[in-house]
């Protein structure tokens, strides 16, 4: 075995323990063992450990006796794969709490609400809905990152483009599964521009189908029936989406009456056009 275990050194390593020529105790063996195993390169990606060499575990001797343990670099890793499973990827980096802005006194009671919402959410939802570029999805964003870094799973959602293409698939049993079960069941889901719909012919906007309000509810009742964290913006108020199914926004509402934000419509709050 130790012979085997030399093959695989680096060839620095192999160098240095062929050219020895005192006695080798079992000790040495288990020293020179661990030595190699620590320096044999792994295969995981999405950072350069120095440490593992990308193993994601340190190999040691402790009282005769072989261990490895998880490297530090395994905190990092997991969390950018929930970074990067969470779909916002870039995003997390810009839109922050330290980044919105409070100009006014309704972006100070927002962002607040928010931070009280990360310490205050077991069986409570966030809703945030109306004005177009109020800084909604900002907000909402930087709130998800927050449970990213407390180790918590989280999912974007941009509710049209997942809407699109659950209903696509929804004659597809195992398709439709596999596409709605993660937005289901993961512990933090933020839905984005939840009910946005198209322009008829008209210019105005199109009211959801059966086809949305059928995935919403799926969504809304099963997160709802297992308390699960869910923040959603929109540009429709509660109400609105009320009107639109009372079935999904009665949940919606119960869910989030504690922290509930319809952003009145002003041009003035539309930090685009500034």
């Amino acid at each position: 075995m130790f012979e085997n275990l030399i093959r695989k050194a680096p060839p620095e390593v192999r160098r240095k323990l062929q050219n020895r020529n005192t006695e080798i105790t079992f000790e040495d063996i288990q020293e020179r063992r661990i030595q190699i195993m620590n320096e044999v390169k792994g295969t995981l990606t999405g950072y350069d450990c120095p440490i593992c060499k990308n193993k994601g575990v340190i190999h040691y001797l402790k009282d005769g006796y072989e261990f490895a343990k998880p490297c530090e670099c395994m905190k990092l890793r997991d969390s950018l794969r929930r970074i990067r499973q969470s779909g916002l990827g870039d995003l997390l980096n810009e839109y922050t709490f330290d980044k919105f802005q409070t100009e006014s006194p309704w972006q100070e009671a927002v962002k607040n609400s928010a931070l009280k919402f990360l310490e205050d959410h077991d069986r409570k939802w966030f809703f945030i809905g109306g004005q177009v570029g109020a800084g909604k999805t900002h907000l909402c964003t930087a709130m998800v990152g927050e449970f990213l870094k407390r180790g918590i799973s989280a999912k974007y959602m941009l509710w049209r483009d997942e809407a699109l293409k659950l209903k696509a698939v929804v004659n597809d049993d195992a398709a439709y599964s596999n596409l709605i079960k993660p937005l289901k069941t993961v512990p933090v889901l933020y839905i984005d521009d939840f009910f946005r719909t198209g322009n008829d012919e008209t210019g105005r906007k199109k009211a959801p189908t059966q086809g949305d309000i059928n995935v919403a509810f799926e969504l809304i009742n099963y997160r709802y029936n297992n308390n699960l964290v869910t923040i959603l913006s929109s540009e429709l108020t509660v109400d609105q989406i009320l009107f639109f199914d009372e079935a999904v926004g009665s949940r919606i509402y119960q869910r989030t009456k504690e922290y509930h934000w319809d952003i009145a419509k002003d041009p003035h709050k539309n930090h685009r056009l500034k």
